[in-house]
């Protein structure tokens, strides 16, 4: 990191700094993450595998899905799931 172009980093406080003093730093800011958790038992989970599929669809539906920006095919899936899971719902 000491090669990339010159900041506003104060490397000499950074180094200077001791363990306890970024653990109290830590503590005190309420958007950082605990330093104890515990990844032992956490889970890798893979993303379903997708179908790759030729569909139709009207020009100004698939125009209002990418005007929504990158990601919009996993937007359209959502859309399909989430009316999949309802119809699936109603038929219980």
């Amino acid at each position: 990191m000491r090669n990339l172009p010159r900041g506003k980093t104060d490397w000499a406080k950074v180094d200077a700094l001791t363990d306890e003093d970024i653990a109290r730093a830590v503590a005190d800011d309420p958007d950082a993450a605990p330093l104890d958790l515990d990844w032992s038992k956490a889970v890798l989970v893979y993303p379903r595998l997708k179908s790759t599929i030729s569909i139709r669809v009207d020009p100004d539906v698939l125009a209002f899905f990418k005007a929504t920006g990158k990601g919009y095919q996993t937007r359209m899936n959502a859309v399909l799931r989430a009316f999949m899971d309802h119809e699936k719902g109603r038929r219980k």
